[in-house]
């Protein structure tokens, strides 16, 4: 099975039996008790007296069908590592190694807790089957798709699906002028960076599911025989869903992440701050932060797993989807700073814009003209200047 919630065991330490005092050769090596006992409490990482008697996952319940993990590294790995490379070039190669076909991981847990609070949420894990390809590759700018399929199964064992979404994207530039930077209350601005800020760093943007801007941060890469890794400043980042349907206590993630490419897969960590403002680019100075959060995203390379969907969809959909960057990027640069709305006449812009897609991908007909009317109508409302 793809997944089972194992986030909890009941092990615990045992306090020491002895003292630093005691001379015996027995009492030298068993500073702890061989077994644990049985206290009751779950294992949580970072929490040794955990509150709760069991631990309550949020996150998917649903089960994959079995997936078949590479064995052998990547192409892609075989390509970074080869000898006689630029350092550009090395880190292009790492960036490129993150296409492929996945199964993922989401885990995330708080572990530092502020004010009053002395406990944290219910810890977060979900799954998915991925496919990342690139839908722009320049020198020095990379493009890459995300688009989930997902089968279950069923208790009896039938599979159902599959299911597919169009899921983030991320942009990669070297040494750029400008960032788009989240800054609260639904509002990015367009900033200019300085030579320090650009020389030799690699900018990753992210963009939700329907391409509406998340964050940007910057960072550089390190290569050894192990690994390549890239690690961002921190940035600040609107809510996600795991979030924002759930609590709206806080107001902005300000994290920083850390993309490690290995042989068969890569590695997504944040160390995320759950931040409260007062408004816009501010932090509420009585009450700053609520939590500190580690999240672990694992891309675990597939084989052999059916991505026909994703393929036939993107085949129909993909200039579709060139016109809604476009769209993005031409009224988001409107102004030095833009308001982002969700909603457009009480409909949700994404599932107005993932309608529109779907609609091709059946086959459906729109015209050019009409088309554009409408992009333009969503655009138009869904982003406006902040004076």
């Amino acid at each position: 099975m793809i997944w089972t919630c194992m986030l909890a065991s009941l092990v615990a330490f045992a306090e020491p039996t002895k003292t630093p005092s005691d001379s015996t050769e027995e009492n030298k090596t068993t500073d702890y008790a061989d077994e644990a006992p049985d206290t009751g409490k779950p294992y949580v990482f970072g929490w040794m007296d955990y509150s709760k008697s069991e631990v309550k996952l949020r996150g998917g319940s649903t089960t994959g069908i079995p997936v078949s993990l590479a064995t052998e590294p990547s192409t892609q790995w075989q390509a970074l590592k080869e000898d006689g490379l630029t350092a550009l070039e090395r880190d292009r190669r790492a960036i490129l190694a993150m296409t492929g076909d996945y199964r993922i991981s989401f885990d995330f847990l708080e572990v530092e807790m502020y004010g009053d609070s002395t406990a944290p949420s219910d810890p977060y894990r979900s799954w998915a089957t991925e496919r990342v390809f690139v839908i722009e590759d320049a020198p020095e700018r990379i493009s890459l798709q995300h688009i989930i399929v997902m089968f279950m199964q069923g208790e009896d064992g039938t599979t159902q699906g599959p299911m597919l979404v169009k899921h983030w994207r991320q942009d990669w530039d070297y040494e750029p002028e400008t960032a788009l930077e989240f800054i609260g209350e639904r509002q990015w601005t367009t900033r200019t960076l300085t030579e320090d800020e650009r020389k030799g760093q690699w900018q990753q943007t992210v963009y939700q599911v329907d391409d509406s801007p998340r964050y940007a941060m910057r960072g550089t890469w390190e290569h050894n025989a192990a690994y390549s890794s890239w690690l961002s400043e921190a940035a600040w980042r609107p809510l996600p869903r795991r979030e924002y349907t759930v609590r709206s206590d806080y107001q902005t993630l300000v994290g920083s992440n850390r993309l490690t490419i290995l042989p068969r897969g890569w590695i997504h960590s944040q160390d995320n701050v759950k931040t409260v403002l007062s408004g816009p680019s501010t932090i509420d100075d009585a009450n700053p932060a609520l939590a500190r959060e580690y999240g672990v995203n694992r891309y675990d390379r597939i084989v052999d797993f059916d991505f026909s969907e994703q393929e036939a969809y993107w085949e129909k959909t993909a200039s579709f989807w060139s016109r809604v960057r476009a769209g993005w990027s031409t009224h988001l640069s409107q102004a030095p700073t833009v308001k982002v709305a969700t909603e457009c006449e009480d409909e949700r812009v994404y599932k107005m814009l993932f309608g529109m897609a779907s609609k091709i991908a059946e086959g459906k007909k729109m015209s050019a003209r009409r088309e554009a009317k409408k992009l333009e109508s969503i655009f138009s409302c869904a982003v406006s200047s902040v004076p």
